[in-house]
């Protein structure tokens, strides 16, 4: 270990690294060290470079930084900043049963939009999106992690292997063996990411490649010939062998696959686990969906239009930085061990400082969305006041609309 750094207990290990956390002998901040064991004959790993490459050029609040990186002969250690704990943990130990709360998935799943679509603007894949590879700090932000599996991408499409995203968070047409794919395999991992921070289990458990298809078959429905076809011609496989293979499932309704989602939820979810790839949202298009710009989703029943309207125009803030060691089970734990750091509230309103710089993109889609429904009410009267004109112009025997000059009497 370089001297700059001290070595303190062992977090974790993984199929090519082990994680330690330490701490900065010259800053005294806390640190994870990626400890990468180096075989004399092979010598770095592909992920590991990788990894390196593409994170040093990803600065983003939602995306782990790199601090370091040593290199000795033996090992390559990447020095990151620390985060407490993944999301996978942290729904074991806050959620009910792993479901966590509206306002806390409304957040996280914010932000994992965020770091997501900053990764796609700046060309990179993530392609390993899954609650084990996001983290969370003390101050309720959540990070994407571990870019070993991640790709920069290009125009024109680069062919990619399809061995990619744990099987669970697995987009179909990756499972039909596209090799063609883009971001919209990221955008199904937060789709399948968000149905699990909602209902506490994983939403697609399969056991292998054509198992994991038919039980995202069974929910989303069996797509039609044209779509399997479209997606195996962008695979190694022939179109008849893509097509044969699979019984014809209906869509069963989202509601009843995830009932505790709010409508905003379950439309949200819709656009983001489309079979077809080429349906998909984007991520930069999930973060305008009005799921984010309302108050916390809530149903509208017994609600009239206008007041369902008012409901929307209410809030166009972005949702609200969480803090999770605010709960009040952990508020003792909090202030014994973590009492040097800084006073929860201003965490909070740090947090919430960085998050007031989305406010202008939520303001403009939120002034959009009105506008479209102020043409709608206006086409509307407009309407209304043309069939009353023709009504009465039937009752007086004068044609309609009245010619140049004239009107109904």
């Amino acid at each position: 270990m370089s001297m700059n750094y001290i070595q303190l207990e062992k977090l974790g290990e993984g199929t090519y690294a082990t994680v330690y956390k330490g701490r900065s002998r010259t800053t005294n901040e806390i640190v994870a060290l990626k400890e990468i064991h180096l075989d004399a004959e092979e010598g770095t790993p592909s992920t590991a470079i990788r990894e390196i490459s593409l994170m040093k050029e990803l600065k983003h609040t939602n995306i782990v930084r790199l601090h370091d990186v040593i290199h000795t002969e033996t090992k390559l250690v990447l020095i990151f900043e620390f985060c407490e704990q993944d999301l996978k943990k942290y729904m074991d130990a806050h959620g009910d049963r792993g479901a966590l709360d509206p306002m806390t998935v409304r957040s996280f799943m914010y932000q994992l939009l965020k770091g997501t679509a900053f990764c796609h603007e700046n060309r990179v894949l993530h392609r390993d999106l899954k609650p084990q590879n996001l983290l969370i700090n003390r101050k309720g932000e959540l990070k994407l992690g571990d870019f070993g599996l991640a790709r920069a991408f290009g125009v024109p499409v680069n062919t990619f292997s399809n061995e990619v995203v744990t099987l669970w968070y697995r987009a179909p047409d990756v499972l039909l063996g596209s090799r063609t794919y883009s971001t919209s395999i990221d955008v199904w991992s937060c789709g399948c990411i968000f149905a699990e921070m909602i209902q506490g289990t994983p939403l697609f458990r399969g056991r292998d490649n054509q198992d994991q298809l038919l039980h995202i078959m069974k929910i989303v429905g069996t797509p039609d010939d044209r779509t399997l076809r479209k997606i195996a011609t962008e695979s190694a496989l022939q179109p008849e062998t893509v097509m044969k293979q699979y019984p014809r499932y209906p869509k069963v309704p989202w509601q009843n696959v995830v009932p505790k989602a709010s409508p905003q939820a379950i439309d949200l979810l819709e656009r983001l686990l489309q079979f077809d790839p080429t349906k998909r949202l984007t991520a930069a298009e999930a973060l305008t969906h009005p799921y984010f710009s309302n108050p916390v989703p809530a149903p509208s029943h017994g609600l009239s239009y206008p007041q369902q309207q008012q409901q929307q125009q209410s809030s166009l803030m972005p949702p609200p930085p969480y803090n999770p060691y605010q709960h009040q089970h952990h508020q003792q734990h909090s202030h014994t061990q973590h009492a040097h750091h800084m006073d929860p509230h201003a965490m909070h309103q740090q947090a919430y400082a960085q998050q007031m710089q989305q406010m202008a993109q939520l303001q403009a889609a939120q002034a959009a969305q009105a506008a479209q429904a102020q043409a709608a009410a206006q086409q509307y009267a407009q309407a209304q006041a043309a069939a009353q004109a023709q009504a009465q112009a039937a009752q007086y025997g004068v044609p309609y609309p009245p010619p140049y000059g004239h009107s109904a009497r």
